[in-house]
């Protein structure tokens, strides 16, 4: 999946606009990299494509910090100017694009890095 299929794929599931897809793409994969180990989040970049491998890149860093998913919607909500339920559904439909777009490997080790609560949204999602 490329970068203009996968925004897209999120803009037609959450209802937002492109930009705003590609926008809560972008926040939402920087935020999520600060959850990442560095392995973790090489890896994950070696599934992307360019543009979005860039956005974990940004987010990377030697630290892993710890927040639940509460905390990553509103720090999304914060870098994109949308409202907390549109951020929260966002995050949570990138996560299922996520899902179709890399590995099941890679996938489940994404998802064990992130944890039980980033689990249950994603259900939550469909």
């Amino acid at each position: 999946m490329d970068e203009q299929e996968f925004v897209r794929t999120v803009a037609e599931r959450t209802g937002l606009s492109r930009q705003e897809a590609a926008d809560l793409t972008w926040a939402t994969l920087e935020t999520l990299a600060h959850r990442l180990s560095p392995g973790e989040a090489r890896d994950l970049i070696t599934e992307l494509p360019e543009g979005l491998a860039d956005a974990v890149r940004r987010g990377t860093t030697d630290r892993i910090e710890r927040f639940g998913h509460h905390d990553s919607v509103r720090r999304v909500a914060e870098r994109t100017m949308l409202k907390e339920e549109e951020a929260d559904r966002g995050v949570r439909t990138v996560l299922a694009v996520l899902r179709d777009a890399i590995s099941d490997k890679e996938f489940n080790d994404l998802m064990s890095q992130l944890g039980t609560d980033f689990s249950q949204a994603l259900e939550s999602a469909g």
